[in-house]
């Protein structure tokens, strides 16, 4: 009798447990991964950079238990300022490699990981019962989901699709779908906003830009920050011979003599070297003193970002054609975007 009534009485407890405590549930992955997830994940290390600043902006960061180790580097020195508690959080590896005793110790549900990540370390990662979410914020190409610089049919539909689906899946991950589609939708009305203002431009009259990095590197084809240069009117003057990321020549840079340069803002001393050195003078970017360091929110670093395409592609096209966006506002739009998405005011320049 006593046994009956214990069982009975258990079998009501677990009757009346949250769903959320024994089910599992399956998403894929944007590696086309089939992953099993509990039905709630509230413990996430985060190896990959821009997947961090998503699960911020779709403030989840209560959900963070580890982060990669260079994550300042990689989100700008800023950004420490928005998200203040991050500085405390463990840090454990970077975008291809994890140390596997502090991520035990974390407990985590789930790591996310960046789609170039080595198979050697997911499957690490897997066998410690840990599921591995791989984020690439591209769609498409089965044979490109893996890799750093990918050859894309279509680059628009790859990025513009990947990133609402890399999105939805980290807002599924961590149960935040309705943030994540407040994101998509405030990303890319903006988008659609800047495309406006910039219809009238015909393409023989688009501005010749050129985006530096250090050690002379930059952007071609295959990457989202070309995409960002069309978004914003400008012609990309290393589209048609740079796939991917990759370094050029001095000789190559003037002989495209870009009328525009534009660097990341993690790379402020890039815009020192070119100001500086001799060689570079020549260049009409130089000349007409059209050297441009980008703001924290133009994220150009070869991946779409949802501030990107609201605010990094309308400061670019405000930089290019002043007179066509005189009624734009920069310090306005910023700081409406980061009280939404980061629950602070912008402070940075624009």
């Amino acid at each position: 009798m006593y046994r009956t009534l214990r069982t009975a009485y258990l079998l009501f407890f677990i009757s009346i447990l949250p769903f959320s405590a024994w089910a599992d549930r399956q998403v894929t992955d944007q590696l086309g991964r089939q992953v099993t997830l509990p039905d709630h994940v509230d413990r996430v290390v985060v190896l990959q950079h821009q997947t961090l600043n998503i699960l911020v902006q779709l403030d989840a960061t209560q959900t963070l238990v580890g982060i990669l180790s260079n994550w300042k580097q990689q989100l700008g020195d800023g950004y420490q300022r928005l998200v203040p508690e991050l500085a405390n959080l463990p840090t454990l590896g970077s975008l291809t490699h994890v140390d596997l005793e502090k991520l035990v110790a974390l407990h985590p549900q789930v790591v996310f990981v960046t789609n170039y990540a080595p198979q050697e370390m997911i499957d690490q990662i897997q066998h410690l019962g840990i599921a591995v979410i791989a984020i690439s914020l591209r769609a498409g190409d089965e044979k490109q989901e893996n890799r750093l610089n990918p050859q894309l049919q279509d680059e628009e539909q790859a990025y513009n699709q990947g990133l609402k689906d890399g999105i939805r899946l980290i807002g599924t991950v961590v149960n935040h779908q309705m943030q994540a589609e407040d994101l998509i939708t405030a990303a890319f009305s903006q988008r659609q906003q800047t495309s406006d203002h910039l219809k009238s431009i015909p393409a023989a009259q688009k501005i010749r830009v050129y985006m530096a990095n250090p050690d002379l590197t930059t952007y071609g084809s295959g990457k989202y920050t070309g995409l960002m240069m069309a978004h914003a009117g400008a012609m990309n003057v290393a589209a048609a011979t740079v796939k991917g990321y990759k370094q050029v020549s001095m000789e190559q840079i003037l002989a495209w003599d870009p009328q525009v340069i534009f660097v990341q803002d993690r790379y402020p001393r890039v815009i020192d070297e070119i100001n500086q050195q001799p060689a570079w003078q020549a260049v009409d970017a130089v000349k007409n003193h059209r050297v441009y360091l980008m703001p924290e929110y133009a994220k150009a670093w070869g991946y779409p970002m949802p501030e990107a395409l609201a605010l990094g592609e309308l400061w670019m096209a405000k930089k290019l054609y002043p007179e066509k966006f005189s009624d734009i506002d920069m310090q306005k739009k910023a700081d409406s975007w980061y009280l939404r998405f980061y629950r602070t005011h912008y402070v940075g320049s624009h």
